[in-house]
Parts: C-alpha cells; sequence; structure tokens
C-alpha cells in the first residue's frame, strides 16, 4: 500500500459519467484506488449534455462534449477526481486540471459485433455496419468499401440492440468497453491493429483532478500509485500525433505505440473517411522522448498529405467516436 500524506483526505469523491460502462470501469478504477492507497472512493455520476442530446456531436463541437461536464464539477469542487476514457480526452487541458495518473491499459483493440456470428469478411455486399467514429470508418471502408457505414449514437447496450433487431447487420466498439460491461459474447470477430489502428489512448483511463492537489505534497499526490509509466508513454506518443495534427478525438486518426525492450514502438494512420486514401507512418521511440517523438511522427504524415485529410474529414461534418 502507497504512503499517502497526512494532508490526504480518507475519502475522496470520484466524478463519473452515469452510463454502465462509465460507472462501471470508474469502479473498477475506485478499487485499485482503495488496494494501493487505503483511501475511500465514494462515485458521483455525472450527466453531461452530451449523454442527453441527440444531436451529432460534431454540431455540439465534438471534441470534449463528454468530458467538460466532470471537468466543470471537478474545478466546482463537487468531486476531488474525475475519471474519463482516455480516448475521449482532448489533447489540450486546462491549465488548472492535471493528468494525475493513465491506468494500466486493457484491451487496445476494436472489436466487430454481427448479426448470425459473421465476420467482416463475412458480410455480405451492402451490409449496414454501425458506427459514429470516423477512424473506423474510413480503415473499415479501405477494407470493405462495398458496405454501407450508418452513424449511430447511444451507449454499447443500445448499440447492440440496433443489431438485434435488424436496423444493423453490425457495429463496431471498443472491446474493453465491451468487456467491462460484460458483452464479450457478442464480438464477433476482434479486429487487430494490422487492420484498424484503435484511437490514440484507446483501452486506457484517466484520472484528473485539480492542479494543486497533485503538486508534490498535494492532498491527491497519492494518485500516482494508480499511474502507470508505461501506459503513460505509450498513450502520450499517440496523443501527440493526435495534437500534433491538430485533429479532436472524432478525426480519423488512429495511432498505438507498444513499449518492447525499453522503446515506444509508434505507429498512426490518418485516412479518408471514405477510404479512399489513407498516410501511414511509424517510428521507435525513446521513452523519455515519447511526446516529441510523436510530434515528430505526426509531421512526417503532415508532408505526405495527413493534415488534409484530417481537414477535408473535418469540412465533412463527421461525427464524434462514442
Amino acid at each position: 500500500m502507497a504512503d499517502t500524506s497526512e494532508s490526504a483526505p480518507s475519502t475522496i469523491r470520484l466524478g463519473t459519467r452515469r452510463s454502465t460502462m462509465a460507472t462501471t470501469q470508474s469502479g473498477e478504477l475506485a478499487e485499485v484506488l482503495r488496494a494501493r492507497t487505503g483511501v475511500a472512493v465514494e462515485l458521483v455520476p455525472i450527466t453531461s449534455y452530451g449523454d442527453v442530446t441527440q444531436a451529432q456531436l460534431t454540431q455540439l463541437g465534438g471534441t470534449g462534449v463528454f468530458v467538460s461536464a466532470l471537468r466543470n464539477e471537478l474545478l466546482a469542487g463537487t468531486v476531488d477526481i474525475a475519471v474519463h476514457s482516455l480516448k475521449d480526452l482532448p489533447t489540450a487541458a486546462p491549465a488548472d486540471i492535471e493528468l494525475a495518473a493513465v491506468s494500466q491499459r486493457d484491451d487496445h483493440r476494436d472489436a466487430l459485433c454481427a448479426r448470425d456470428g459473421l465476420r467482416l469478411a463475412q458480410l455480405p455486399a451492402g451490409a449496414r455496419v454501425g458506427t459514429g467514429s470516423p477512424r473506423r470508418v474510413a480503415q473499415l471502408a479501405a477494407l470493405r468499401p462495398d458496405l454501407e457505414y450508418v452513424p449511430i449514437r447511444g451507449n454499447a447496450e443500445t448499440r447492440l440492440g440496433k443489431v438485434a433487431s435488424g436496423e444493423v447487420d453490425a457495429v463496431v466498439l471498443a472491446h474493453a468497453g465491451l468487456r467491462r460491461v460484460g458483452r464479450l459474447g457478442d464480438v464477433t470477430e476482434v479486429l487487430e491493429a494490422e487492420a484498424m489502428l484503435p484511437a490514440p489512448g484507446q483501452g486506457a483511463l484517466a484520472v484528473e483532478c485539480r492542479a494543486a492537489d497533485a503538486a508534490p505534497g498535494g492532498r491527491l499526490a497519492f494518485l500516482a500509485a494508480i499511474d502507470d509509466p508505461v501506459t503513460r508513454a505509450e498513450v502520450t506518443a499517440e496523443r501527440s500525433v493526435l495534437a500534433e495534427l491538430e485533429a479532436g478525438c472524432a478525426a480519423p486518426v488512429g495511432a498505438l505505440a507498444r513499449t518492447r525492450d525499453g522503446q515506444v514502438w509508434l505507429r498512426a494512420v490518418a485516412a479518408a473517411t471514405d477510404g479512399s486514401a489513407a498516410v501511414r507512418g511509424e517510428s521507435v521511440l525513446e521513452v523519455e522522448n515519447a511526446a516529441n517523438g510523436g510530434r515528430e511522427l505526426a509531421r512526417t504524415l503532415i508532408t505526405k498529405g495527413a493534415d488534409r485529410l484530417v481537414a477535408n474529414a473535418r469540412d465533412l461534418g463527421t461525427v464524434s467516436e462514442r
């Protein structure tokens, strides 16, 4: 168990979105925090506008729609920490908020959930695949340009229900999220990174708090006990690609970094949302240079036209990944 300072509270309030997936992943993280620090954790469910509106997320500004409500409660002092799916977190944070911890990463891959147990290659031409993610559409369309990609909203249960009802033939969701809601039995194919690079940060959780609380000697400095250095280096590299491309979490950009032999191996792609073009790159980085290395790889992609692909997708008004 990690030592906590005398100023550390005996109980902290954890802000989380109200969805089953969000409260489950926040509950799992709270258990790790309790085990490592001895500090009790109270979950505080918060509803964001992005959770209740039926508008497409680009109409709402896209990036950060699900994050801002938790950050507002954090700054207001209603909660002590906020937990987010890292893939939803904007690359720039307010100066008074600190990314205090990044959890050990869960499965980074995407998963296909299709009718009749079908795999991607087995779906008939014209089959309807539901996803609100331009990143997924762009890479799927490169593999199967003969399918119809349908924008959908809602939690995992709602989306899976659209397959069961026949409204769509398949949906694509994050494998980690499906595990958290107990729906891995609906997966008909796990999409490996060679075919589908995930969203930067996919599978990891972000813990934010007020910057002063996270400082050395601060009342929440003990949050470092749940920070995973390997995952943090990997997602830092991935998110740096996104930041340099000036692309939000709704952009058709995928990135994956894996640590091997003390180095970070980074791959990234920016793609046209119709699957007609893609710019790819990879790099091997030193752990301590993850952020700069990610930006350097992004700059290499830009020389190949990645910025234009991202800008074109933004102009088309594609929807955010949920």
